[in-house]
């Protein structure tokens, strides 16, 4: 949990950010301010597509996510985020292999290009909190 200037701050603070890693495959990620519907996507793989199950977890829209979390960015200081950045790095649908072996390796690139500091316990555990 990012949230008043620290990893491990207040959960209440906003900005804030919200990283859950399950088992090196999966990463959820909340934010928050985020516009109406979104504030959540997910690294690796989408838990619907991993567990073969779509109750497992709500569609993501993508492209709106990406643009809103590159807007969110902003209120933590980073600069030039762009959207596409963001997008390359967020969980497809019905993906076979991401990119990275590890899902930590994604959300660790994900924290550098927002220019946040990497949390402690990034390698491997299985929260970040």
């Amino acid at each position: 949990m990012y949230g008043g200037g620290e990893w491990g701050g207040d959960a209440d603070a906003v900005p804030s950010l919200t990283i859950e890693v399950q088992d090196g495959d999966i990463a959820t990620v909340e934010y928050r301010p985020a516009p109406d519907g979104l504030g959540r996507f997910y690294l690796g793989f989408q838990p619907r597509d991993f567990f073969d199950d779509p109750a497992e977890s709500d569609p993501v829209d993508l492209a709106a996510e990406a643009e809103a979390f590159a807007e969110w960015s902003l209120l933590v200081g980073a600069v030039d985020v762009e959207a596409k950045h963001v997008r390359r790095l967020l969980a497809e649908e019905h993906v076979d292999e991401p990119e990275d072996t590890f899902v930590e390796e994604t959300v660790e690139r994900l924290v550098r290009l927002v220019g946040l500091p990497i949390p402690e316990g990034l390698d491997g555990g299985d929260d970040l909190v």
